[in-house]
């Protein structure tokens, strides 16, 4: 049984379109980048850039349960990808990773997909430090954007993001998304209830897709 919405209940479908899927390439300022199915073996590098950027990221990202070196030390990773795996293969969520030149660069999640006659689900997304204002993000928003109104079976997107997160707000701003509403004391992110602006994009809006628009722009290559 799925959640009740206005009365209605949709019910979580055993099913996968669109999973699993390599995206890309495309060529941003930063370099070569692809977006894959997250994988067991990302563990070792995953760790390293988690564990090194806690600055860059912990502000942003919701409170977890226990100290950050513990959330994102190697061995934590095995049953987080297993938990989105699991996901992944109910149909539920769309985990991917991001690379760079071939090399791991972050994360960008679909989750809480519903579909039935509501087919939604949010997206998420983190970069390493060192490629931050290189296009990376924009480029993997895109791409999975695409990729989940053309083959993944869905008709709408949102992506939530603190006032304070100008990048953040930028990448989505640049990727076609568009401000709907501020979400007020939304999500515990750093130890406190904090305001987040929902940003959302409809498969009608994206015409040729937000790949094509980035790349008319001049902000991204096909490869």
């Amino acid at each position: 049984m799925g959640a009740p919405i206005s009365g209605v209940a949709y019910p979580i479908e055993t099913r996968h379109p669109g999973w699993p899927a390599k995206l890309g390439p495309l060529r941003v300022p930063a370099g070569i980048l692809a977006v894959r199915p997250v994988r067991l073996r990302d563990a070792g590098e995953w760790s390293r850039v988690r564990l090194r950027d806690r600055e860059h990221l912990e502000m942003w990202e919701p409170t977890g349960i226990g100290p950050w070196p513990d959330r994102n030390a190697y061995w934590s990773w095995p049953s987080q990808w297993l938990a989105l795996r699991g996901l992944a293969r109910r149909g539920q969520c769309l985990p991917f990773t991001i690379t760079v030149d071939g090399r791991f660069a972050g994360q960008i999640t679909v989750g809480n997909i519903i579909r039935a006659s509501l087919r939604s689900a949010w997206i998420g997304y983190w970069v390493s430090s060192d490629i931050v204002r290189g296009g990376v993000a924009t480029g993997a928003v895109a791409l999975v954007t695409d990729h989940v109104f053309d083959f993944g079976g869905l008709h709408r997107l949102e992506a939530t993001v603190r006032p304070e997160n100008n990048p953040s707000l930028r990448v989505l701003g640049k990727a076609g998304y568009r401000q709907e509403g501020l979400f007020e004391r939304y999500l515990d992110v750093a130890g406190g209830w904090r305001d987040h602006f929902c940003y959302a994009i409809t498969k009608e809006e994206t015409g040729d897709g937000l790949v094509s628009r980035l790349v008319a722009k001049g902000l991204a290559e096909r490869v």
